[in-house]
């Protein structure tokens, strides 16, 4: 009876030994799932990585530096701890800059210059080794100094504004060929301001008053010209106009009949249309045609031009023998 208590005592210790290690295993298991699954979600998180539209990437590997595999837009991968990605944003950039130059006359210029710029994709790499990511910073303010001062020396501070888009494009080129060096894109370069000092403003201002003023007189001087030309074509239509006069008068009294009979006619309307009432005679409105001896006087007069007339003649043509004498001396 002893015997058989003693065997159930131990089988009941066997089994409570082994339920305890099963248990054990159960943990163990547990444990090693739980560990998996939290390596396997830490992997998942930092395993991958976005690049977003506009950028690209590249990784540094921490055992051989920076790798030269150029990553694009979307989910990429990489190894956690191992490698870090660093993302370029390659959409151009604006940037204004400002430097103050000197003008091949010796004055100061100063000129604003509006730069559209972004990385080469394709040599990101070097870039990141050469400049960082700052590159922009690095490069441009520079290279932008010296190919303004290089470009604006060559001109005139007046030729800076009249010529002012053949000094854009020599900014441009030189610009962009310059930028290539540092594997910089230059989508754009512009001139947004150019300006002098407060000194050369005021020359120029007083400058341009005194062309303006000098431009005047020159007009004033020439429509004296004109106005004396005008008077002198008047003065020799007058003395033609006399001259016919007399002639027609020398020649033909009648004529001084007819100039009476047009007076007559001008004075008999103008009174007639006036509101007054008054009485003329005939020897007023010269309407007497029966005044022989107004003809006599006429025609005596009408003599008398002709002879002014021909001696006017004579007193020209001797001025006319007179005036070689006179230019030649």
């Amino acid at each position: 009876g002893s015997g058989e208590g003693q065997s159930s005592g131990i089988n009941a210790e066997y089994g409570t030994v082994k339920q305890i290690n099963l248990s054990s295993n159960i943990m163990a298991r547990n444990a090693i799932a739980a560990g998996a699954l939290l390596a396997l979600s830490y992997g998942g998180m930092n395993c991958f990585y976005t690049v977003e539209g506009g950028h690209r990437s590249i990784l540094f590997s921490r055992l051989g530096g920076l790798q030269e595999k150029v990553y694009k837009e979307g989910l990429n991968f990489k190894m956690p701890w191992l490698h870090k990605p660093i993302i370029y944003d390659i959409r151009a950039t604006p940037r204004r800059i400002t430097s103050p130059t000197g003008s091949k006359d010796l004055q100061t210029v100063n000129i604003s210059l509006r730069v559209l710029s972004r990385p080469d994709p394709n040599n990101l790499v070097t870039i990141s080794r050469r400049l960082g990511g700052d590159f922009n910073e690095r490069v441009l303010p520079s290279i932008v100094n010296e190919i303004l001062k290089s470009v604006v020396a060559q001109f005139n501070a007046s030729q800076l504004i009249t010529q002012r888009q053949l000094v854009s494009n020599m900014v441009r080129d030189q610009l962009v060929d310059r930028a290539r060096d540092f594997n910089i894109i230059l989508e754009d370069v512009a001139i947004t301001d150019l300006s002098f000092s407060a000194q050369y403003t005021a020359a120029v201002e007083s400058k341009q008053v005194a062309q303006q003023e000098a431009q005047r007189a020159a007009i004033l001087v020439e429509k004296a010209v004109q106005e004396r030309q005008q008077k002198i074509v008047q003065a020799e239509g007058e003395a033609r106009a006399a001259t016919l006069l007399g002639a027609a008068i020398a020649t033909n009294p009648g004529y001084l009949k007819l100039r009476r009979i047009t007076a007559a006619k001008n004075i008999s309307g103008t009174v007639a249309r006036s509101n007054n009432k008054m009485y003329l005679n005939a020897d007023s409105l010269f309407l007497n045609i029966r005044d022989t001896e107004g003809d006599t006087t006429l025609f005596n007069l009408s003599k008398e031009a002709g002879e002014i007339i021909e001696a006017s003649k004579v007193g020209e043509e001797a001025v006319a023998g007179l005036v070689p004498e006179v230019v030649a001396e």
